[in-house]
């Protein structure tokens, strides 16, 4: 899971970093056409949409997984699955915001891109982090933190 969610958090990185760069330097010129401001309007607030989806929707689905009778590898099946939801949306806001900086050189983009990258950081799953959110018992908790060792 861990790796998933790695390239889904790196793949836009690079798309935003050019972006932020093209827009700061000044040093490149791209002949861009001219598109609606509206259409500015319209990426950003699909990004801030994402932003609270991903939140409201992975609340949502973690509450239903903490109160389901179901087995430690049942939740974590599920908990898995709304954390690649999660970060699918992340990744989607991520490459919206480059874009949205890219073409109409807003700065409340790279703002966007700094809020999604709070989510990111936020909602990384960790040991610690899964107990917490499912409100896993001792012996479940010893049974998350052996999944996490790695064997030499």
């Amino acid at each position: 899971m861990e790796q998933k969610v790695l390239l889904l958090i790196a793949v836009p990185l690079p798309f935003f970093s050019f972006a932020y760069l093209y827009t700061s330097s000044g040093n490149m010129q791209f002949d861009m056409p001219a598109l609606p401001q509206i259409l500015s309007h319209v990426i950003f607030g699909l990004v801030g949409f994402l932003l609270f989806f991903q939140y409201y929707a992975f609340r949502k689905k973690i509450m239903l997984i903490r109160n389901a009778p179901a087995t430690l590898n049942e939740k974590l099946t599920h908990y898995g699955k709304a954390t690649f939801g999660r970060y699918w949306s992340l990744f989607w806001a991520g490459l919206l915001s480059a874009v949205g900086l890219f073409i109409f050189d807003n700065q409340l983009f790279t703002i966007a891109y700094a809020l999604n990258l709070i989510f990111i950081s936020i909602g990384k799953p960790t040991p610690d982090r899964i107990i917490k959110a499912l409100k896993l018992k001792k012996e479940e908790k010893d049974m998350v933190f052996e999944i996490n060792r790695r064997e030499n």
